[in-house]
């Protein structure tokens, strides 16, 4: 049974919602809407993937595990991206660990049409570098942080890029979860939650964090936050 394509105006993914309608149109027949569940694996590190993700709902984490088996999320999908990113370069495998962290959807492609598509269409291409180039600014600022940023700043940044995700202003997290996403100890993350909720920003419920000032958070957070929000906004801006 055919299953019917995509339009394009519908898509909330960031990068084929931008393409010009004749370097989408080709593409159409071989994306395919998925459900992922919270959980879902779309890659793990060191085994080969057979689909790359363009997310229309829910966050993916990519997380770096060390030989020891000590974790730490190094970046953040939403529907302004793809996953995995080395499917770029020409490689059907990953060095790190992709999932998701609540439910969403996504449209996803076969490696080999991806392949494809990337020789074939300039635009793509170009739209594809201009993520992975917002992308490595957010790895560089979750490097930053980590060293010069304390537990509460590095929350609030975190709680922010999620907002930036999904709609609405309740996050699905709990305390365990935060530990392993900040690097941090689980009392560490439970007492930045309670910094936040102290000052109004947040309330925090049983599994949910609600936003509840989001200028106020963005304030807070200083320089945590925002300059790959624009670096993004900045490349995808005037591209056709």
């Amino acid at each position: 049974m055919l299953r019917s394509a995509p339009r394009q105006h519908l898509l909330k993914n960031k990068l084929l919602n931008i393409l010009p309608e004749h370097d989408f149109v080709p593409l159409a027949p071989h994306l395919e809407l998925v459900a992922l569940p919270r959980g879902s694996i779309i890659a793990k590190r060191g085994e080969n993937f057979e689909h790359v993700y363009f997310l229309e709902s829910g966050i993916a984490s990519l997380v770096a595990t060390t030989p020891a088996g000590n974790q730490a999320e190094a970046g953040v999908f939403g529907f302004e991206g793809y996953v995995p990113t080395t499917a770029i370069a020409g490689v059907d495998s990953s060095t790190h660990d992709i999932s998701m962290q609540w439910d969403g959807e996504a449209y996803r492609m076969s490696y080999e049409n991806f392949r494809v598509a990337m020789e074939e269409n300039r635009n793509l291409w170009k739209v594809i570098i201009r993520s992975i180039e917002a992308f490595s600014v957010q790895l560089a600022y979750t490097a930053v942080c980590n060293a010069v940023h304390d537990v509460n700043e590095r929350l609030a940044r975190w709680l922010l890029m999620c907002d930036d995700r999904i709609s609405g202003n309740r996050l699905p997290v709990t305390h365990e979860f935060l530990s392993m996403m900040l690097s941090v100890r689980r009392a560490s993350a439970t007492t930045a939650l309670h910094v936040l909720e102290g000052n109004g920003f947040i309330r925090s419920e049983r599994g949910i964090v609600v936003i509840r000032n989001r200028e106020a958070l963005e304030e807070f957070a200083h320089d945590a936050y925002g300059i790959p929000e624009s670096e993004y906004r900045r490349l995808m801006t005037g591209l056709f």
